[in-house]
């Protein structure tokens, strides 16, 4: 049996999430509650970060890593495309939404409204949120960008980009952070992606203390 060990509303977990089921490979869900610092966990991933993947007989950890460990044992069907500059673009943006947009934006709100509430780290910073909720007009306007220019993030095709994205918006918008009326073309994008059946898990989530909003698994909001 596969195992992931994650947090629900982690976007580095989900990515990992839906890379594995869209390639159809059955997990199970161990929720880990990392800020614990647990002897066990430490022996999996002594950085003491989610997700860490079994699978295999190894012990993986660092999402990019599981993603292409992942993609380069089971290629079907692929999320990394042939060319060497064509992957180049998706790793580009795969870092693009895990670091900057990571760091901008998913930090300064998912993080403070959230993540502090649960490790009990205090109270949300009014300052980082205010610079998060101003940070996510840039990025979804660059990504409305390029969706005016190719039918998915990276290309023509669905990649480990696209996933990427997904997975820190749809975190964002379990706490109902992202303006879907800000860009057509990145609520059209969403809408296309958050219909796969690789999304449903991820759709079916419930944080206790943390309800959804109602769009949240609505396929067509």
């Amino acid at each position: 049996m596969v195992r992931l060990y994650h947090v629900p509303l982690s976007p580095f977990c989900r990515k990992v999430r839906l890379v594995l089921a869209e390639k159809k490979i059955e997990v199970e869900l161990v929720e880990e509650r990392y800020w614990e610092g647990s002897t066990d966990f430490l022996r999996r991933n002594p950085a003491g970060k989610v997700p860490v993947l079994r699978i295999d007989g190894r012990t993986l950890a660092e999402s990019q890593a599981i993603c292409e460990y992942v993609e380069e044992t089971r290629p079907e069907p692929p999320l990394l495309p042939r060319t060497p500059a064509e992957r180049a673009e998706v790793r580009r943006l795969v870092f693009w939404f895990d670091d900057k947009f990571h760091h901008e934006v998913t930090a300064k709100l998912l993080y403070e409204r959230v993540n502090k509430k649960m490790t009990g780290a205090g109270y949300p910073d009014s300052r980082n949120v205010k610079s998060g909720a101003q940070a996510i007009k840039f990025h979804l306007d660059y990504m409305g960008w390029l969706l005016d220019q190719r039918r998915w993030l990276a290309g023509d095709t669905m990649t480990l980009a696209d996933f990427a994205a997904a997975a820190h918006l749809s975190s964002l918008d379990y706490i109902r952070d992202v303006d879907w009326n800000r860009n057509q073309n990145v609520r059209d994008w969403y809408a296309k992606i958050k219909s796969r059946p690789a999304f449903r898990g991820i759709l079916s989530d419930q944080v206790p203390g943390f309800p959804p909003p109602s769009h949240y698994a609505d396929l067509d909001f």
